[in-house]
């Protein structure tokens, strides 16, 4: 089976389903986007490596994976979202010690987490970009409201694979002023509350663009 490599759209929120998330695959020679329902800390922590602007005072569990896996000269080289079974997605991470390469099973938001770490490319088999894969009309991830059709994929977690569910609240920004949104952005990294300052940081660079 010939593998088709995925780049990083970004995470996109419901407006109106409570603690989803989707998580935004491109095909990188066409045209087709891969979402993938995860649960709010893996959304956290995606984010985190995707935000370059937000710096945590402590390593999240990601992080010290990475930190983990250098001391002990272990590379992460690719990771492959193998299979889609009952709308669950499963992945593997390459990894690499001593030119002896391992492959490690890992649920798919994970692996992307640590891929983004490591700089290390994403991808997945033709047959289950075709069965899952979608062309979006809209750009979820450059609009002030997300897409219907990310909505309605965060409400069939059935068919995408939702991995852990959450009891976010589902506070939005739209009413403060910059100035306001920078100072609840240092707080909530103060306060080591990146999941909140990844919505304060969405919101500032909507203002912004």
């Amino acid at each position: 089976m010939s593998l088709v490599k995925l780049s990083i759209k970004g995470i996109s929120y419901s407006q109106t389903q409570n603690g989803a998330y989707a998580l935004i695959l491109n095909e990188v020679d066409g045209e087709r986007k891969l979402p993938i329902v995860i649960g709010a800390f893996e959304a956290q922590s995606i984010a985190i490596a995707l935000e370059k602007e937000i710096k945590p005072p402590r390593p999240l569990t990601h992080d010290l994976f990475k930190n983990f896996a250098e001391r002990f000269d272990i590379v992460v080289k690719q990771v492959i979202i193998h299979k889609l079974v009952d709308g669950v997605f499963y992945s593997s991470i390459i990894c690499e010690r001593d030119k002896i390469e391992e492959i490690i099973d890992a649920r798919t938001s994970d692996a992307i987490a640590l891929a983004l770490r490591f700089n290390a490319p994403i991808f997945t088999y033709k047959n289950i970009l075709d069965k899952a894969g979608i062309y979006l009309k809209a750009n979820p991830l450059e609009s002030n409201n997300d897409s219907q059709e990310i909505d309605d994929v965060l409400s069939n977690p059935d068919t995408f694979g939702l991995e852990e569910e959450s009891n976010q609240s589902g506070e939005t920004y739209s009413k403060h002023s910059l100035q306001e949104l920078n100072e609840l952005l240092d707080q909530a990294v103060s306060h080591e509350d990146y999941e909140k300052a990844a919505k304060i940081r969405d919101e500032i660079s909507k203002r912004e663009s």
